[in-house]
C-alpha cells in the first residue's frame, strides 16, 4: 500500500474518531515504547477507544487500508511490545475502565480491558474478594492478558492464563467474538480463551475479560528474612516448595537490589544481604504451620530471625519497597538506563541458575541487581548501563542473552512474564522447537493473514 493510500486511512480515522483520534508528536512518541527497550519509529497517530464498538470499527477501517493496530495499555512492557516496527497507529485502551459485572457468589467479574489491578481490588474491598495477580506494576488487565502476566502471587493462584476465564475480542478484519464463560468448566471447542491470553495483541485485541476472584484470606502474615548468600536464600526457596508448603509470596532480593530498596524506600533496620519476602495466607492454625516449617527452613540454611510485618500498614509498607524495586535499582546509577530480563527454570534447577547468574555479572563487572518470584523459578536481572556507552550497552545486551542461555539449558524457558514481543522472539525456536514455531505462523496468517495486528512481535511473518 502506498504511503497516499495509509494517509487516507489517517484522514478517515480523524474524521470518524474526531478528538478521540490524535496525531500530536509526543503523544505519538509515548505510546511507541513501553518500559526497558530503546526507542525506535513511531505510531502515526493515536485512538483512545472508548468502547469495543469503537476498537472494532477503528481495525475494520486499518484492514481496509492495511494500517499495523498496536494495542496499548499503561505502557509498561519490558521486551519492545509496544514498538511500531511497521509503523501504523496505537489504540490506547485506557478509557475502557469500567468494572461491568461483580459475582460474588460464583467468585468472577468482567472488566474492560483498561481496568488496572488496583482498581479493581479497590472495588472489590467490600466483597469479601480480591484479584491475586500481581506483577508489580498497577498494570492493565487487558496487558496483562495479553502477555500471560503473573507476579508475586503466582506461586499460590497462578498467572494470567489460570484465572482468565472468558474474552472479548476484536479480530484482525474487525469482528467481535467472545470466549470463554462463566462455567466452571467446559469441553466445548477449542479453548480459545488461552489462544489469546499471551498473544501480545497479535492475534485480536482484547477488550473485556471475564477474571476467576479469590476470597480473601482469614490470616494474612507477612516476613522478611536475611541470608548470608545467595545460594541460601535459593535453597530455602527450593526446600520450601519440595516439602508441599503453600506459600502465597515468595520473592528473592540479592544484595545490591535490598540495598537499592534500602535507599529508594527509605526501609529502616534492614540489612544489604540476600534476603526473602514471604507472605502466607490461609487459616490462623493454618499460617501458624507454615511459618513454623519456614523457619526451621530458613534457620538450616543460617536464615536470619524472621522480621515480621504484623499490621496491613506495614504489610503494604514492604510491599510497596518490594513493587518499587525497578525504579530502586536504576537510582543506584543516575541517568543510565536499564536492561531487564527474566527467565524461569524448573524450581530444582533455581539456586544453581541464580549463582550462575550472579556470579557471571560479578565477573563482567556489572551493576546488575537480581529480584524473583522465586517460588516458581522465575527470576529478573536488571542490567544498568550508560545510554552514551555503545559498548557498555553492547556488554548488557550480550549478558542478558547468556542468561536466557543459561536458562534455556537447564530446562527453563526465555521468559516466564515478560512475554516474548521483539527481543525475545530470536529464542524461540531453540526453546520450542522449529515446528512449533511454524505452528504459530500458520495460526497467525490464518487470523491475521494482512499482518497488521502488532506485526513483528512473537514470531516474523514473510
Amino acid at each position: 500500500m502506498s504511503d497516499n493510500q495509509r494517509a487516507a486511512g489517517l484522514v478517515q480515522l480523524a474524521a470518524v474518531f474526531a478528538d478521540q483520534f490524535t496525531l500530536n508528536q509526543s503523544t505519538r512518541d509515548e505510546h511507541s515504547h513501553g518500559e526497558s527497550y530503546p526507542h525506535g519509529p513511531i505510531v502515526e497517530g493515536v485512538l483512545f477507544a472508548q468502547s469495543t464498538a469503537m476498537v472494532a470499527q477503528a481495525v475494520s477501517i486499518c484492514a481496509e487500508y492495511n494500517i499495523p493496530v498496536i494495542p496499548h495499555g499503561v505502557g509498561s512492557s519490558l521486551e519492545g511490545h509496544l514498538v511500531p516496527v511497521n509503523g501504523g497507529i496505537s489504540i490506547d485502551l485506557t478509557e475502557m475502565a469500567q468494572v461491568l459485572e461483580i459475582n460474588t457468589e460464583d467468585f468472577d467479574c468482567v472488566v474492560q480491558a483498561g481496568v488496572s489491578r488496583e482498581q479493581l481490588n479497590h472495588e472489590l474491598r467490600h466483597q469479601g474478594l480480591f484479584f491475586p495477580i500481581d506483577p508489580g506494576a498497577n498494570a492493565s488487565i487487558g496487558g496483562m492478558s495479553a502477555t500471560r502476566a503473573s507476579g508475586t502471587n503466582a506461586v499460590r493462584y497462578g498467572t494470567m492464563k489460570d484465572v482468565v476465564i472468558g474474552l472479548t475480542v476484536v479480530n484482525a478484519q474487525g469482528k467481535v467474538l467472545h470466549t470463554g464463560g462463566r462455567a466452571k468448566k467446559s469441553s466445548a471447542g477449542y479453548d480459545l480463551t488461552r489462544l489469546y491470553v499471551g498473544s501480545e495483541g497479535t492475534l485480536g485485541i482484547i477488550t473485556e475479560i471475564r477474571l476467576r476472584l479469590f476470597p480473601i484470606p482469614e490470616q494474612i502474615s507477612a516476613a522478611v528474612c536475611a541470608f548470608p548468600t545467595i545460594k541460601a536464600a535459593a535453597d530455602t526457596v527450593v526446600e520450601c516448595m519440595q516439602m508441599g508448603i503453600p506459600l502465597a509470596r515468595v520473592e528473592l532480593l540479592d544484595e545490591v537490589q535490598m540495598q537499592a530498596c534500602i535507599n529508594y524506600s527509605k526501609l529502616q533496620g534492614f540489612d544489604a544481604a540476600p534476603t526473602l519476602f514471604f507472605e502466607f495466607h490461609g487459616t490462623e492454625s493454618g499460617v501458624a504451620e507454615q511459618i513454623s516449617l519456614v523457619e526451621e527452613i530458613a534457620s538450616g540454611n543460617n536464615g536470619s530471625q524472621f522480621r515480621w510485618a504484623k499490621t496491613q500498614e506495614e504489610r503494604n509498607e514492604l510491599w510497596a519497597a518490594r513493587h518499587k524495586a525497578y525504579f530502586a535499582g536504576i537510582s543506584l546509577r543516575p541517568g543510565w538506563l536499564a536492561l531487564s530480563t527474566d527467565v524461569c527454570v524448573p524450581i530444582s534447577r533455581l539456586a544453581e541458575c541464580i549463582v550462575a547468574a550472579k556470579e557471571l555479572a560479578i565477573k563482567e563487572d556489572l551493576i546488575a541487581p537480581i529480584v524473583g518470584h522465586v517460588g516458581d523459578g522465575n527470576f529478573h536481572v536488571l542490567v544498568l548501563h550508560d545510554p552514551e556507552d555503545q559498548a557498555m550497552i553492547d556488554q548488557a545486551t550480550a549478558y542478558a542473552s547468556k542468561i536466557v542461555e543459561l536458562s534455556l539449558s537447564m530446562g527453563g524457558t526465555c521468559t516466564g512474564e515478560h512475554g516474548v514481543g521483539l527481543r525475545k522472539k530470536k529464542y524461540l525456536p531453540k526453546e520450542l522447537g522449529v515446528e512449533a514455531v511454524a505452528t504459530m505462523a500458520v495460526i497467525k496468517r490464518a487470523m491475521d493473514p494482512q499482518n497488521i495486528l502488532n506485526p513483528g512481535k512473537i514470531i516474523d511473518i514473510d
